[in-house]
């Protein structure tokens, strides 16, 4: 694997996996840019399962996909993902999204953490493994969207709460990464949906939450479409993530010729 530092991965955008438009919704595909980060670290010795027995494993902590379209049902598409920079405590992942004509429809960012799970604390990635994690670093490969940025909101007023449940807690005993981006993008009516598209969503991920939390969602509106969002949870004032969301308008559809 030191030689191919990019994992190619297809998938098939199936009835259940997109929205009323006909569209990949971005939960699914975030949860597929999670498994292609997961296959690659797996087959090159850095997956959940090989860090488990040192008592370590993956965190997100920063993510941010922008999108110029998404897969209709039943299209073929493929992930490509490729580890940027490896820095002591983190480590810097990308992707690219390609369309069933072999068009790139969109990038990824992410910013990823490997930490002790009993401490919870993050591992110096340059000491497991003897730092070998460096040799699949790949710069060659271009991620040409912007890095996640910094996000901030004044909002003073809940939009909504809701509890965290069942289906909302995955394999760690924490709400998962994902569900949280679902639950964010719940706040905006279906009619917003009818004519706004999604081109850029980042979350950033400070702390966790667990079954039976309260979890709180404060949204303001920056301007241009652009919306910011913070889930805090129970009584406290502490952020549990923070995301920032930009709609556009699609572009019309193409004719079959």
């Amino acid at each position: 694997m030191k030689n191919n530092k990019i994992g190619t991965y297809n998938f098939v955008a199936e009835p259940f996996h997109v929205d009323f438009n006909g569209k990949l919704t971005l939960g699914v595909l975030g949860n597929h840019l999670l498994n292609c980060a997961g296959f690659h670290a797996t087959e090159r010795g850095f997956g959940i399962a090989a860090l488990n027995e040192g008592n370590h494993t993956w965190v997100l902590s920063r993510l941010a996909v922008e999108m110029n379209d998404m897969p209709g049902q039943y299209e073929h598409f493929t992930i490509r993902t490729w580890v940027e920079n490896v820095y002591r405590l983190f480590t810097d992942r990308n992707f690219a999204i390609i369309d069933k004509d072999g068009a790139t429809i969109g990038y990824a960012r992410s910013i990823w953490a490997m930490i002790n799970r009993d401490t919870r604390k993050p591992a110096d990635l340059l000491n497991i493994h003897g730092g070998n994690i460096t040799e699949y670093i790949c710069q060659s490969e271009k991620c040409p969207i912007e890095k996640p940025t910094r996000i901030k909101i004044e909002a003073k007023e809940e939009t909504a709460t809701l509890t965290a449940k069942y289906n909302d807690i995955d394999i760690n005993g924490h709400v998962n990464s994902v569900r949280y981006i679902e639950h964010i993008l719940d706040l905006f009516h279906l009619e917003y949906y009818r004519t706004m598209r999604i081109h850029r969503f980042e979350i950033a991920y400070i702390t966790e939450s667990y079954y039976g939390d309260q979890l709180k969602f404060y949204k303001e509106e920056t301007g241009n479409g652009e919306y910011s969002v913070e889930i805090r949870k129970n009584n406290s004032e502490e952020a549990v993530c923070r995301s920032k969301i930009t709609y556009k308008q699609p572009a019309p559809e193409k004719e079959d010729q």
